[in-house]
């Protein structure tokens, strides 16, 4: 259990968010609600929304910035990762769900 921070812009300087979760696995399911949530406001008359992780990938990509900082025992420290870092655990996730 690695306290993650997800620190997220989709666009202007002022659309900067952050939140805060237990573990790695916590913030990438975030990032997955982000990601719905998302899907819901751009499709409100669609009562059941399906993607895949191409999509949420593309997703991930598109936004301005996207990071996480994973508290690091060792040190005392936050270390921080990249999409690509994010990515890949998203997909480790999504792939561990589905088996």
């Amino acid at each position: 259990m690695s306290h993650t921070i997800v620190l997220i812009q989709p666009g202007r300087p002022e659309s900067r968010a952050y939140s805060d979760f237990e573990s790695v696995n916590e913030a990438m399911e975030g990032i997955c609600m982000i990601f719905e949530e998302h899907l819901k406001k751009n499709n409100p008359n669609v009562a059941s929304i399906t993607y895949d992780i191409s999509q949420l990938f593309d997703f991930i990509d598109s936004l301005k910035d996207l990071s996480c900082l994973v508290y690091q025992s060792s040190t005392n420290t936050y270390a921080p990762y990249s999409k690509d870092w994010i990515k890949e655990k998203v997909y480790i996730l999504l792939r561990r769900q589905s088996a």
